[in-house]
């Protein structure tokens, strides 16, 4: 909720700092030797404080073009499991040469040095009423992204195979260390393993381009990735080499990363503007709350069938549950494929117009999807000189006739007449301001209405084309020469 009324870029780096002030404190009772308790208060603020930058975050990377935010939440996934394990490294390194104190003022610059990159950010998201006036409590404000997971086929069954993945980390992750342990121990060896999930070869990060890249449908090999992560774990019953079963641990912190990268990405796509950081908010929570159950359930499943029957059923109950899903996955594939066909018209028309020349397919699919088809009768105002801007208009069939008055007083002038396929509406939606011209009907016209915030979300994730560029100035330069363009140099992201 917070990462919706409040501009995301902004959030984040007043969650650095407080981060960093917290640390500081801590910095200070490990010099004076202080009460534990303060300490652990401190760190409680810490946490706190940094729960709203997930969800901000994820939320800010969907400003990106549809080409790069695959690559994006490949690259920042893996860089947050890598430091899993750096992390801890540099701590213990800086505890070695220096002392609690110096490891906890490091920290709280690590902080200010995230505030400071934060600030190199120019874009800026709006901020959102999420209260709707006043009517909507907190819980009705969380609601909105579960119910937006719920109503989105494709979204709620890649969240469900997250929530799978990562309860089955939490619960086999101790009856692992057990295992390996005791194989350690039975080697007369020391062997421990790092407290976060053990991670990733190098390609991950590619393989995750690859798979989230090829669109929002979650397709039908997805259950193969759950499986990937949940069947290994039964090779740990019978590995007697602790090397060989921490390779199996990289090969399911892979599988891992993949299937958390395909749930984000196809939340990012799927997810209206101004409910995305409420969705991950939810997304997240059941990602926590997913780890947190599995943690209690571990000690249970151990005690109640020992470590191997232990391991049988966190590899096999999870796998079971993967694979019932598969029909679902078909079916979702098969739904999307029909709605592309559908839209396939739409795109290929969208396409062909010059504003949406430097879109993404995706793009276009997500206008397309929303574009609702408007018939006019000769002689109607689609749009009226001085009206509020709410949508843009395609013109797919008939022609239509664009008068303005404009800067000048007197009798409205006709500057052109416009044929299908073609478009009108549009800088009035991008200016921020009133209609620049009216334009009617001549004789009967079909047209699609895309509307306005989903017109400008699409065109600030696609860099704006030369020809929308050029057409909206020499547009307005015939009905308002005294105003320039300005959109292009805006910073505002959705």
């Amino acid at each position: 909720m917070i990462a919706e009324r409040t501009e995301r870029i902004r959030l984040m780096m007043g969650a650095d700092l407080l981060c960093a002030l917290c640390q500081a404190g801590l910095t200070v009772v490990a010099a004076a030797s202080g009460a534990p308790a303060v300490a652990l208060v401190f760190a409680a603020l810490t946490s706190a404080f940094s729960v709203v930058y997930p969800p901000a975050a994820a939320a800010t990377l969907r400003s990106l073009s549809e080409d790069e935010l695959a690559a994006a939440n490949a690259l920042n996934g893996t860089i947050e499991q890598l430091v899993i394990i750096v992390r801890p490294a540099i701590g213990a390194v800086l505890l070695l040469v220096g002392s609690p104190a110096a490891v906890f003022g490091s920290n709280a610059v690590s902080f200010l040095v995230s505030a400071a990159l934060m600030s190199r950010i120019r874009k800026r998201s709006r901020p959102v009423d999420v209260t709707k006036g006043g009517s909507a409590g907190p819980l009705s404000q969380m609601m909105v992204g579960a119910r937006t997971i719920a109503a989105l086929p494709a979204v709620r069954t890649l969240v469900a195979y997250s929530v799978i993945v990562s309860f089955v980390y939490a619960d086999r992750h101790g009856a692992v260390r057990r295992r390996l342990r005791a194989q350690a121990r039975n080697r007369g060896r020391g062997l421990r393993l790092p407290a976060g999930r053990p991670r990733r070869r190098r390609d991950t990060g590619r393989r995750c381009r690859r798979s989230a890249g090829r669109g929002s449908a979650p397709g039908g090999d997805h259950p193969g990735r759950a499986i990937g992560y949940c069947l290994p774990t039964a090779l740990l019953v019978v590995l007697h080499s602790p090397i060989l079963a921490f390779i199996v641990e990289m090969i399911r912190g892979a599988a891992t990363l993949i299937v958390d990268v395909l749930a984000i990405t196809a939340l990012q796509r799927a997810t209206p503007a101004d409910q995305l950081a409420r969705v991950f908010g939810v997304f997240f929570a059941s990602v926590l709350g997913a780890i947190a159950l599995g943690t209690v359930l571990t000690p249970t499943v151990v005690s109640a069938g020992g470590l191997d029957a232990g391991l049988w059923v966190m590899a096999l109950a999870p796998a079971a549950l993967a694979v019932a899903g598969y029909p679902a996955l078909k079916a979702v594939d098969r739904q999307t494929a029909q709605r592309a066909a559908e839209l396939e018209p739409r795109v290929a028309l969208l396409e062909g117009l010059g504003i949406f020349a430097a879109a993404s397919r995706p793009i276009l699919e997500r206008l397309a999807s929303v574009a609702v088809p408007a018939a006019f009768a000769a002689g109607t105002a689609i749009v009226a000189e001085g009206e509020e801007s709410d949508a843009l208009y395609v013109l797919t069939g008939g022609q239509v006739q664009v008068s303005a008055r404009g800067e000048v007083e007197g009798a409205p002038r006709v500057p052109r007449t416009m044929i299908a396929p073609a478009y009108f509406g549009e800088i009035g939606v991008l200016e921020r301001i009133p209609r620049t011209a009216t334009v009617a009907a001549e004789g009967s016209v079909q047209t699609l209405r895309i509307d306005g915030e989903a017109l400008r979300e699409a065109l600030t994730a696609s860099p704006a084309s030369s020809s929308l560029m050029e057409n909206a100035r020499s547009r307005l330069a015939v009905t308002h020469p005294a105003r320039a363009a300005a959109f292009g140099s805006q910073t505002e992201i959705g």
